[in-house]
């Protein structure tokens, strides 16, 4: 990709910081509110460490067979919390998103184009993260915003930290597998991996023979569909 620096892009370190541990709910703190922002800051941080440390071709390598890239969560989540939280509040974040447009391209949302740099994708999601935090910080979770793509639109802030918070988290899962493809990097969050390893007795090989074992047993099931209670 002509253009494209072979050395990782340092993301902007913004949205990345959250507090360490939530509020408490109390009415001192913001209460619900402010629960509902830090998981949401939360998601954020964690999506840009997942990012950190890899190539701008690593970043944009599609790794399933819909085309699920690093890069493209990225441009998608940030973009679609922009929109939830300030556009359907009547009040425009003033970023521009040509890929929501009715007449681009499916998915346009979903990767970033050769002209769109991971630096570039990175500033775009500072921008949309600060453009969130105001509108959050300045209404309150009764507020009566309007989804013009849903069926029913009616919602308050409360249902749209909730549901960005899961958007988040959604894309979050995919971005651990897609991480763990390209270099095998995975955990949880920064500075908490809560996975075996050093420090809990795992030996270096560990996986290797977890991963063998669930191999042998995957092995000796039936490969027919089971038989699993209707809802």
């Amino acid at each position: 990709m002509a253009g494209m620096p072979s050395e990782p892009p340092a993301p902007p370190a913004g949205p990345r910081s959250a507090p360490a541990r939530p509020p408490s709910g109390s009415a001192e703190d913001g209460g619900v509110k402010a629960v509902l922002h830090w998981y949401l800051k939360t998601a954020r941080r964690d999506l840009r460490w997942k990012l950190e440390g890899l190539t701008e071709r690593q970043l944009r390598t599609p790794m399933t067979p819909t085309g699920t890239n690093l890069l493209g969560v990225l441009k998608h989540v940030a973009s679609v919390e922009v929109d939830y939280f300030t556009g359907c509040f009547g009040r425009p974040s003033g970023i521009e998103m040509p890929w929501f447009d009715d007449d681009s391209e499916p998915n346009a949302d979903m990767y970033a184009t050769a002209e769109e740099s991971a630096e570039w994708v990175f500033g775009l999601a500072d921008r949309c993260a600060t453009a969130s935090d105001a509108a959050i910080a300045e209404l309150d979770l009764a507020a009566v915003g309007h989804v013009p793509w849903w069926t029913n639109g009616t919602v308050t802030l409360g249902r749209l930290l909730v549901h960005m918070v899961a958007e988040y988290q959604r894309h979050l899962g995919h971005a651990d597998i897609v991480r763990e493809l390209l270099d095998g990097a995975a955990g949880l969050a920064p500075g908490n991996s809560n996975l075996p390893g050093e420090g809990d007795g795992a030996p270096e090989d560990w996986w290797a023979g977890y991963t063998d074992r669930l191999r042998q047993i995957a092995a000796g099931a039936p490969d027919t569909l089971p038989n699993t209670p209707t809802t």
